[in-house]
């Protein structure tokens, strides 16, 4: 078992789950547009469940509308309604060729509402954290009493380990509270 492989491995495995943390942060709407608020809903075309970004272009035109272009546009009924499903609070009307969404203002508690739920995302990305750095560790430790890895090399694996886990776990509170100033400013 080459153990520099291991570290490579969990750094990848950590970095894999704060991309998606990041990702998930991105699905909270802050006022401000963006085509992730809206590109996972699910849309009930061609008698199959789909996600929206593979059945239509999404655009922001501005800070405080998407607009949705289906490729084909007789799914622009489905959209809307796929939209308006996801209680995503956000308001979709056809206009001409397009979906369009409003963002409407955010409320004081809504805000607050909005950083909870970032706040549980980011408790997720730390778990998922912890749970890669528990799997390197227990391969450390079957390593260790198989005798491919000395007592002393495992110390340094561990130590490694865990710095790895630090610098991914203080990533993702960055990350946090750049959102958290997202959502609280005006």
């Amino acid at each position: 078992m080459d153990f520099h492989q291991l570290v490579k491995q969990v750094d990848g495995n950590m970095q894999k789950v704060v991309d998606h943390t990041v990702h998930q942060f991105g699905t909270l709407h802050t006022g401000k547009a963006s085509p992730q608020m809206v590109e996972s809903v699910n849309v009930e075309v061609y008698g199959s469940n789909m996600k929206l970004r593979d059945v239509a272009s999404i655009t922001t035109p501005d800070a405080r509308t998407i607009h949705v272009q289906p490729w084909d546009k007789t799914n622009l009924k489905a959209i809307e309604k796929a939209i308006l499903i996801a209680n995503l609070g956000i308001n979709a009307s056809i206009f001409g060729e397009v979906v369009r969404c409003p963002l409407p203002e955010l409320s004081r508690e809504r805000r607050q509402e909005l950083v909870k739920v970032a706040h549980g995302m980011a408790e997720e990305g730390r778990i998922n954290v912890r749970n890669c750095r528990r799997e390197a560790m227990e391969t450390i430790k079957e390593a260790k009493k198989s005798g491919t890895c000395s007592e002393d090399d495992a110390k340094k694996l561990e130590k490694e380990v865990q710095k790895t886990t630090d610098k991914f776990i203080a990533n993702i509170e960055q990350h946090l509270n750049v959102k958290e100033k997202e959502l609280t400013s005006i």
